[in-house]
């Protein structure tokens, strides 16, 4: 990857990272939450998916899957710049609702406006796309994997909460359950 791209992804995730970690902390307080191994059981992955993406002297996960072709890297920066203007999106939607780990938050509301009149986890979404859009900017199968195992604990994460926001909200869930889908508009 061009080192100019490089540089690109590295602002684009510290970038995104500060502003997460700036955002964490104007949140309503939590009523209940999951136990800490149901949140070992996401993150651990996306501790390796992370560790893929930063390591260069992995064998043959880096070796490349795509071509170095310059248009490549550079649609991979813009796929990663949209999947983090979803999330962040969806985060200010959320407002004082959010969390990292799956919680239900005193006066706890159903947010169904904006990226969430779309679907109903945009932050997955979004990071979804970030992570492919790294894959294809680094275009080593290091890359390829990490976002593998991301999209995987996305998923599991997203289980997770839907069966906390099922028990939450009822059938007020239930009836946006129907109407939105999960993670592509129209499609999943």
């Amino acid at each position: 990857m061009p080192i100019l791209h490089a540089y690109a992804i590295a602002v684009l995730w510290l970038g995104w990272l500060a502003y997460w970690a700036v955002a964490a902390g104007n949140v309503k307080a939590t009523a209940s939450e999951e136990s800490w191994q149901s949140r070992l059981a996401y993150s651990a992955p996306l501790w390796l998916a992370a560790f893929l993406l930063l390591d260069r002297h992995l064998g043959p996960l880096s070796q490349r899957f795509l071509p170095a072709d310059i248009w490549i890297p550079t649609a991979g920066v813009l796929i990663t710049a949209a999947g983090f203007a979803v999330t962040i999106w969806a985060r200010v939607q959320l407002g004082t609702n959010w969390s990292a780990q799956v919680t239900v938050k005193h006066s706890h509301e159903l947010i169904r406006t904006g990226p969430y009149g779309l679907v109903r986890h945009p932050i997955y979404t979004g990071l979804t796309l970030a992570f492919i859009g790294t894959a294809v900017a680094i275009g080593e199968w290091r890359a390829l994997a990490a976002a593998v195992i991301a999209i995987a604990s996305f998923c599991y994460k997203l289980s997770i909460e839907e069966r906390v926001m099922l028990e939450t909200f009822g059938d007020e869930y239930r009836d946006y359950r129907r109407a939105v889908r999960a993670l592509i508009p129209f499609v999943i």
